[in-house]
């Protein structure tokens, strides 16, 4: 059990500071592209936000607001002053009031009849040069108005007419059609663009539709409203059938031809699975998409095929698809495929086919590995079964009296605006899935105030004296032990799962894999300290069964291979970090390199290890390899050249003829296999038809036309995931920086 001493928090008042001001930064930047796309200030076109680095330490020191006119910089402490002094008082030398956005524009019903156009760019070429096609398309007399009154003539608006106002927008008909018919040339405004312009233009629609993978349905280009967009910017309709049909088929070969190239251009591969780890997928049911990837040496990964199933899968069944696809790509020469990566089948599909092909690397992923350790900790740990019952009971207390819950819902509405019921599982601990209870530990967290409140009023009093429950939940509510416990617990799950998450956004290599759970075991053990857990040495026993259930030689051997994590010595020389090795380690580093390498090199390679190991690389090229800058989104520093760690084995490194060859093959594999997600939309079509062959083969061609799409970009969102980010925008740009400010000022 936790004991209820805290300790000061372990970041630094410097590291605090930093992050709040990162924050202040990331909101600024969303409050501008917000204003670009519409919906802020007007001035936020013309001011760029900067985060301002410390030389020294590297962390963020203060924020700036860059004027794009005269690049003078500014302090952000108020956007909307210095826009006043610096720009409407003509302070800036190149800012035109006469001609910008903080001109207010006039209402779109005041447009003059003559004046309303359309703009439209179409492309000649997808991927180059543009057209654009002016006000000649639309018919002049046509009036761009927000009421049926505007549309008519206001000579006519005064007339009386049978049907009464409704007839106005039947009159705009009619001289609309008149006119039309007085000018034949503008009745079919389409007409004005060329067949390559609109074949280019339905090419851009079509990659939207089918990079959507189901977000767009195919009904809606078909729907009336999009028919009249069409007629309005110069496009003829639109055939969903066409779109579904032809069109998917072209652009899945196109799609098919391109990635077939860059796997016959590259000399070996690895292959990435997902989806095989049997759970109720997020839309209700037990189907389950499987995802088959190539990953190339040169950082590329390209979608192979999706496989779908239903329920859990024997490990045979696995094997079978993962060979077939390794044959289906290289055919007999199979030494080409390095090894395979799953979410599952380690112990059995996996092994199976390391055994029968000596040269295969089988990892397990990584990712999977940590989220399995939130499991591992709510079976084992007593302090997360403590904490899930105390959690269960007072959730269903407060849900289920009706007098309490009106009261506990009375004082969330005064202290957050807003009431809610807390996330109460059916059950305590159903299969040790800890997820639902999370989600209660976190409302709780989020209500303490409201829970606190609940005590003082007059009917918990009441409920106490008639309920045995009540007084318990009463109890625990005031025990500074319970929060200390739900505390700690909370920060345990959020810390893994945050390097879990991470994992998944990165999609680090195989090398990387030691220093993870090194950096897991001592987040972990500055855990144990600040919340006095008594249960340390069983809390690390759990880390380390799970590390031997994820592990792999590789993980040691491409460790010392790659030349990103080679140790700077006493000497300047920089040496492969054999020290940071268990002896057990060292040996399989050994033993997996004479395993990848035929008989007659064995010898050979062992040699070249043990001149890699004193001799190491040259300063240049390491500093080179490992050579970093800040990413200008995150604010972390990643590696310039990813690929560089390879290419020096290749290039450089030429005397290593045994170990090269091992290291180029090693160094490059992923330690997960995150793959394609799908949307609610396509598995809501592929429950639909999952007994029709043709429906599900579009759905394997938009799935890989949408993959390919999403893996080329490095997006490894769901759609979901961006929707719930632009709802999440709908603040007002004065609630943000009000927001960003009481951080800054609260540091």
């Amino acid at each position: 059990m936790a004991t209820t001493t805290t300790t000061p928090s372990l970041e630094s008042a410097e590291e605090v500071a930093s992050k709040a001001i990162h924050k202040r930064y990331e909101g600024l930047i969303m409050v501008r592209d917000k204003a670009i796309k519409g919906k802020g200030a007007w001035y936020w076109t013309h001011f760029e936000p900067l985060l301002i680095y410390n030389t020294e330490t590297g962390h963020p020191k203060a924020v700036k607001l860059r004027c794009s006119l005269c690049d003078s910089v500014f302090s952000a402490s108020n956007p909307s002053r210095t826009a006043s002094e610096h720009l409407k008082r003509g302070t800036c030398p190149n800012f035109n009031n006469n001609n910008n956005n903080n001109i207010v524009a006039k209402p779109i019903c005041s447009v003059s009849p003559t004046s309303a156009s359309v703009s439209v760019g179409v492309s000649h070429n997808k991927r180059s040069s543009s057209y654009n096609v002016s006000s000649s398309l639309v018919d002049p007399s046509y009036h761009v108005s927000t009421s049926v009154a505007d549309l008519v003539p206001q000579q006519q608006q005064h007339l009386v007419l049978s049907g009464g106002k409704e007839d106005l927008g039947a009159l705009a008909m009619l001289e609309d059609s008149v006119k039309k018919l007085k000018s034949p040339k503008l009745s079919s405004t389409w007409s004005i663009l060329n067949k390559t312009q609109i074949n280019s233009a339905f090419d851009f629609l079509a990659d939207w539709v089918f990079e959507s993978c189901g977000s767009v349905s195919f009904s809606f280009l078909e729907h009336s409203k999009f028919k009249a967009f069409l007629q309005q910017v110069g496009l003829p309709p639109v055939s969903a059938r066409e779109f579904i049909g032809t069109r998917l088929d072209t652009k899945f070969e196109e799609a098919k031809v391109e990635s077939e190239a860059r796997i016959r251009d590259a000399m070996f591969f690895q292959i990435s699975s997902d989806g095989w780890k049997h759970k109720s997928n997020t839309y209700g049911g037990e189907e389950s998409l499987v995802n088959v990837i190539v990953n190339l040496p040169n950082g590329t990964s390209l979608y192979r095929k999706a496989v779908f199933i239903t329920g859990s899968v024997p490990s045979i069944y696995a094997e079978e698809v993962l060979w077939e696809t390794v044959t289906g790509i290289c055919g007999n020469i199979v030494q080409q495929c390095v090894g395979i990566v799953t979410d599952r089948f380690k112990a059995k599909a996996l092994k199976n086919l390391e055994e029968q092909n000596h040269w295969m690397v089988n990892l397990s992923c990584q990712y999977q590995g940590f989220n399995s350790l939130i499991k591992d900790f709510s079976k084992d740990l007593p302090l997360f079964r403590n904490v899930a019952q105390n959690c269960f009971k007072l959730g269903n207390f407060m849900n289920y009296n009706s007098q309490v819950r009106n009261c506990f819902h009375k004082f969330q509405l005064q202290e957050y605006r807003h009431a809610w019921l807390l996330r109460v599982p059916l059950r305590v601990f159903e299969g040790f899935n800890f997820g639902a209870i999370f989600h209660l530990v976190e409302d709780i967290l989020s209500s303490v105030r409201a829970l606190q409140m609940v005590l003082l009023d007059e009917s918990f009093k009441i409920a106490c004296i008639e309920d045995q429950n009540a007084r318990e939940v009463g109890d625990m509510i005031r025990d500074i032990g319970f929060w200390n416990d739900l505390e700690a617990v909370h920060t345990l799950v959020k810390l893994v799962k945050d390097m879990a998450q991470e994992i998944e956004n990165e999609r680090p290599l195989v090398g990387q894999c030691l220093p993870l759970w090194n950096e897991l075991r001592a987040k972990v053990k500055d855990w144990c300290s600040k919340f006095h857990i008594a249960e340390e040495p069983l809390v690390e026993k759990l880390i380390e069964r799970r590390f031997k259930k994820n592990y792999h030689p590789a993980w040691a051997a491409a460790y010392i291979l790659d030349p990103l994590y080679l140790v700077r010595d006493t000497s300047s020389r920089y040496l492969p970090p054999f020290k940071f090795l268990t002896p057990e380690q060292e040996k399989d580093v050994d033993k997996l390199i004479t395993r990848l390498v035929s008989r007659d090199e064995a010898h050979i390679a062992l040699m070249e290890l043990m001149k890699w190991r004193t001799e190491g690389l040259d300063p240049v090229y390491a500093q080179a390899v490992q050579m970093k800058e800040r990413d200008p989104v995150t604010g972390k520093m990643r590696i310039v050249n990813p690929q560089s760690s390879r290419l020096v084995w290749e290039t450089y490194l030429t005397e290593f003829k045994s170990l090269g060859k091992v290291a180029v093959r090693l160094i490059f594999l992923h330690a997960t296999s995150c793959g394609f997600k799908c949307n609610w939309s396509l598995w809501r079509y592929l429950r639909a038809h999952r007994h029709s062959r043709t429906a599900l083969e579009k759905v394997q061609k938009l799935i890989f036309i949408a993959a390919n799409s999403k893996l080329e970009r490095k997006d490894f969102s769901s759609e979901e995931d961006k929707e719930v980010e632009i709802f999440s925008l709908e603040n007002s740009e004065d609630d943000v920086l009000n927001d960003v400010l009481v951080d800054t000022s609260s540091v």
